[in-house]
């Protein structure tokens, strides 16, 4: 009788746990789709690119809102940035220190780095970084990431702004013409990623991704 109590109660706590979790994972996610980032945020966007309009920095912004969303769903994993202009912004917040890590503490649980490819321990490390931005940003977006009809947000903007050097994916991966990064199959290689354990800088470049975070 014991034992099937203690059992019972084993499977009791387990549930409770899970469903705290989810709890908690929806939580962080309302709090980043809320949150306001800070007006130099948009402000090193419009220096950096000067042709943008208003309503394309927005974009951008949430751009950074839905890469930040795609990293509490991971948790701890790695998560490359796809995006080179959403990159810009993510780094000038890094750059307001204490707004950002109470913005990590409170979204992340911890403070999500900004960490170069040459940081990652080798080459497949960082590649596996862009396979799970696409993963999770076509997961979010109900797009097939082997036969996708359409781009995911933060790996169409970089193309639809004209960001220059930015990062282009292509649907059409047998017409490309080596123009641009063939969209279903991301994670062939990478450049820049990173995860939780670095305050490095980041350079950009590689085939398919940015700079990133994670652990």
């Amino acid at each position: 009788m014991d034992i099937l109590l203690l059992i019972f109660l084993a499977v009791v706590g387990g549930v409770v746990l899970l469903i705290t979790v989810k709890i908690k994972k929806g939580a962080r996610e309302r709090f980043i789709q809320e949150h306001r980032l800070p007006s130099l945020v948009s402000k090193a966007v419009l220096e950096t690119y000067p042709h943008l309009t208003t309503a394309q920095i927005q974009k951008v912004l949430l751009g950074l809102k839905q890469y930040f969303q795609i990293c509490s769903q991971a948790g701890r994993q790695l998560v490359a940035m796809p995006s080179q202009v959403v990159d810009v912004a993510w780094h000038a917040y890094i750059l307001s220190t204490r707004q950002y890590q109470q913005f990590c503490q409170n979204a992340f649980g911890r403070f999500l780095h900004h960490t170069p490819a040459e940081a990652m321990q080798d080459r497949t490390h960082a590649q596996t970084g862009i396979k799970r931005a696409w993963r999770i940003a076509c997961a979010r977006e109900n797009i097939n990431p082997k036969m996708p009809e359409r781009l995911p947000l933060l790996f169409a903007l970089d193309a639809e702004l004209g960001i220059a050097n930015g990062f282009t994916y292509q649907l059409n991966c047998q017409a490309r013409n080596g123009d641009g990064y063939c969209a279903s199959h991301i994670g062939c290689s990478s450049g820049c990623a990173g995860y939780s354990g670095s305050d490095s800088g980041c350079s950009g470049g590689g085939d398919g991704g940015g700079c990133g975070g994670g652990d």
